[in-house]
């Protein structure tokens, strides 16, 4: 037994790092790119590249200056010039940010000084943050009316969000290595912009892209993507509670003159800048997305009934029911477009009489992919009105019904209006007998 001994306490002293040994900090200052792909579901993807030199054999390493709502979990590290050499042991996160009121209670129990105006100090016992209440040679007083001053920081506090990891590092070469992540408090959307010429026939249609970065850190110099789509992600409770609350404690930029470039990726779309551009935190950034010009559009007047018309008995007309105002464009190269729409919310404008802009509408739109159409919903009309009067109606069975509708236009404009009556009939239905023609469309 006491041979072995010696060696078991030699495999021990192997398994930790040198006493003493600093931490080596690795902090924004030596960043050598950052690589940036926002998702539509208020999270990102990070890339941070940085020159560092990692202790030779087993040392710490700082890797600092990290998103405040990163998921550690997520947290990939790699050498990008000797990936073999370098091993995470292992990982911690620490967010343990520093604050006064996180210092108090530090020391909450041990000695401080309260310093009075005329430079002069009392020894105390911090007792409580509540007050604070402070325990002098024997007396407890309740506040104090000077500056209290701590002996040193704490442990275990730091100033910014901090990635900690042990590493196996075969050399002590400067190298360049790139820290992968997610983090909550990013977000993106789409906002456009529909300019109407006088007869409504065409638009001018610009589009802007709108990042908003909560995140808890700055990007400088990024390459920025962007990804359109549903992308589903596992919900974890523990975590949610701490993100929301950070992020609720958590200026706008405009850049239109580089262009995004949109690729088919995976179930979903990808938009990449051609540059780069810096995002703040806390800050809202604009980006130029699309500008097309003289995009063909059509309006539509639309009279719309319901699905419980046909199952109920209505011994009074329906009256004013609004008659919808829609624009529908084609998101094709023969119209001008051709390209993948991502979601957003679209602001329709026409010049009045004046010449000056007016807003006429205002509308989301979905993701849309190319040749398919998008449908504007503007308002509802004001001098084209609907009304609809129940002329008939019996049960002939458990689920079968008969009924008759009459529905009334009436157009108070000069101009003649063409509206489309659409009647979501629920079930399996006939039309037995109709004063116009009509097109079953589902």
């Amino acid at each position: 037994m006491r041979r072995t001994l010696p060696a078991l306490l030699l495999l021990l002293t192997l398994a930790a790092p040198a006493a003493g040994a600093a931490p080596q900090s690795i902090t924004r200052d030596a960043q050598r790119d950052v690589m940036l792909t926002i998702y539509n579901g208020n999270f990102g993807l990070v890339k941070d590249v940085r020159e560092a030199r990692f202790p030779a054999g087993l040392g710490e390493v700082r890797f600092m200056d990290v998103a405040a709502l990163i998921d550690p979990t997520t947290v990939h590290l790699r050498s990008l010039g000797d990936p073999a050499g370098l091993k995470i042991l292992e990982q911690n996160y620490e967010y343990d940010l520093l604050t006064s009121q996180k210092l108090l209670e530090k020391y909450v129990g041990r000695r401080v000084r309260l310093y009075q105006g005329d430079g002069t100090f009392h020894e105390a016992t911090l007792l409580s943050t509540s007050g604070p209440i402070f325990e002098i040679n024997g007396q407890i007083h309740l506040g104090y009316a000077g500056r209290l001053v701590l002996p040193a920081l704490p442990e275990n506090l730091v100033s910014k969000p901090t990635l900690v990891w042990l590493t196996q590092s075969r050399s002590a070469a400067p190298q360049r290595v790139e820290a992968s992540y997610l983090t909550g408090g990013l977000t993106w959307k789409a906002d456009y912009v529909l300019v109407l010429d006088a007869a409504d026939r065409a638009g001018d249609l610009t589009g802007w892209v709108t990042l908003d970065n909560k995140s808890g850190a700055t990007y400088k110099n990024a390459a920025l993507k962007l990804v359109a789509g549903d992308v589903n992600r596992a919900r974890d409770d523990r975590r949610l509670g701490r993100v929301m609350e950070m992020a609720a404690k958590a200026a706008s930029a405009a850049d239109a003159s580089r262009d995004f470039k949109s690729e088919g990726f995976f179930e979903y779309h990808l938009y990449t800048l051609d540059g780069r551009t810096t995002v703040k935190d806390q800050q809202t950034k604009q980006l130029a997305l699309l500008a097309a010009a003289d995009v063909p559009v059509t309006k539509q007047l639309i009279y719309w009934g319901a699905q419980e018309y046909y199952r109920n008995s209505y011994g009074v007309p329906i009256s004013n029911q609004k008659v919808g105002v829609y624009l529908e464009l084609r998101n094709s190269k023969e119209h001008r477009l051709g390209l993948p729409l991502p979601k957003g919310k679209i602001r329709v404008y026409k010049a009045d009489a004046s010449g000056s802009q007016q807003l006429v509408g205002e509308d989301w739109i979905d993701h849309t992919p190319k040749d398919e159409r998008v449908k504007i919903k503007m308002g509802n009309a004001f001098d084209v009105v609907g009304e609809r009067k129940q002329t008939d109606f019996r049960k002939l069975a458990a689920n079968l019904w008969e009924v008759e509708w009459e529905i009334s236009l009436r157009n108070h404009k000069q101009e003649a209006q063409t509206v489309t009556v659409i009647e979501p009939v629920p079930g399996d239905w006939q039309v037995l007998a109709s004063t116009h023609r009509y097109e079953k469309i589902e």
